[in-house]
C-alpha cells in the first residue's frame, strides 16, 4: 500500500491536524477531497473533540467549502452515547460544552444531576471552577467517572492545548480515581459500526490521522489501513521510538492529506 491508497473504498479521516488546524485548512485538503470524490472513494469525518455538536461540525465544514452532512461526521461523543444507553444511564454531571450537553440533552440524557450516576468528562473549552468542583464531590462519594476519549492535548497553530487528558490527571490527583471508561479513538467502534453499516472490508478502508495513539492505535485494532499525517501532532521522532509491532505504528506516513490519492 502506497499515498495512491489504490485498494481503498473509504476513507476515515480525523479532522483537527489532518483536514484544518485550528481555523485553517491544510494546505491541499480541498483538492485531496475532490480527489476522493472523483474516484469514489467515501470520505467520513471523524473526530474525538467533544466539543462540539455534529451541527457545529457540520457548520465549520461548510464555512471551509467543504461538503457534509450529519451522517457524514462520527464523533467520540456518539461513542460515549452508545456506552450510556448500553448501561442504561439517564443521570450525569457533565463537564462539557453547551454542544455536547444539547447531544447528550437530545437522547433524553440529565447532565446536571444532583444525584447522578456517572460524572461525564469531555472536552469543556468552556470550563469553570463549578463544574470541576461538584464533579469532584460526586467522585468522593463514589460516583464513577466515564470519559469521552483520552486526548492529551488538541492541536492548535500556536502548540498543543489541554485535552481530556489534561483533565483527567487534574481529577486523579484531586480524587485518587481513574474513569471507568474512555470512549472514542482508538477504540474500534467508532469506525467499525459504519464499515459494516456500509458492507466494506476493513482492509479496504484508511484512517487517516495525526495522533499515533488515537488514529492509528484505533486503524490497527480495526484492522484498516494506518495513515499518519504530519501535518499535526505527531512527528518522525515519534514514530521512532515505536517498537516495530507495537498498534500505534503506521501503515504509511505522508505530510499531509495533499499527498494522497
Amino acid at each position: 500500500m502506497d499515498n495512491s491508497l489504490a485498494d481503498i473504498d473509504a476513507v476515515f479521516l480525523d479532522l483537527d491536524g489532518t483536514i484544518y488546524l485550528g481555523g485553517e485548512l491544510i494546505p491541499g485538503a480541498i483538492d485531496f477531497l475532490e480527489r476522493c470524490k472523483s474516484k469514489g472513494v467515501k470520505r467520513f469525518f471523524l473526530s474525538n473533540n467533544s466539543s462540539r455538536s455534529v451541527k457545529q461540525y457540520l457548520k465549520k465544514l461548510h464555512n471551509f467549502g467543504i461538503p457534509a452532512e450529519a451522517k457524514d461526521v462520527l464523533l467520540s461523543t456518539h461513542d460515549l452515547l452508545s456506552w450510556l444507553a448500553k448501561h442504561n444511564i439517564t443521570k450525569t454531571w457533565l463537564i462539557g460544552t453547551e454542544g455536547m450537553r444539547e447531544m447528550l440533552e437530545e437522547r433524553g440524557i440529565v447532565t446536571d444531576s444532583s444525584n447522578p450516576e456517572y460524572v461525564v468528562l469531555g472536552y469543556d473549552t468552556e470550563i469553570n471552577y463549578d463544574k470541576i468542583a461538584t464533579a469532584s464531590i460526586h467522585m468522593h462519594a463514589g460516583v464513577p467517572l466515564v470519559a469521552s476519549h483520552p486526548d492529551m492535548v488538541c492541536p492548535s497553530p500556536d502548540g498543543g492545548l489541554p485535552d481530556v487528558g489534561a483533565y483527567l490527571a487534574m481529577l486523579k490527583a484531586t480524587t485518587g480515581a481513574d474513569p471507568e471508561h474512555i470512549t472514542g479513538k482508538p477504540n474500534a467502534g467508532m469506525i467499525m459500526h459504519k464499515i459494516e453499516e456500509l458492507g466494506l472490508l476493513p482492509e479496504r478502508c484508511a484512517m487517516v490521522g495525526d495522533r499515533l495513539y488515537t488514529d492509528i492505535a484505533m486503524a490497527n485494532r480495526a484492522g484498516c489501513v494506518g495513515v499518519l499525517v504530519l501535518s499535526g501532532e505527531a512527528t518522525m521522532e515519534d514514530v521512532a521510538k515505536l517498537d516495530q509491532d507495537a498498534e500505534q505504528m503506521p501503515t504509511i506516513i505522508v505530510n499531509s492529506v495533499a499527498e494522497l490519492l
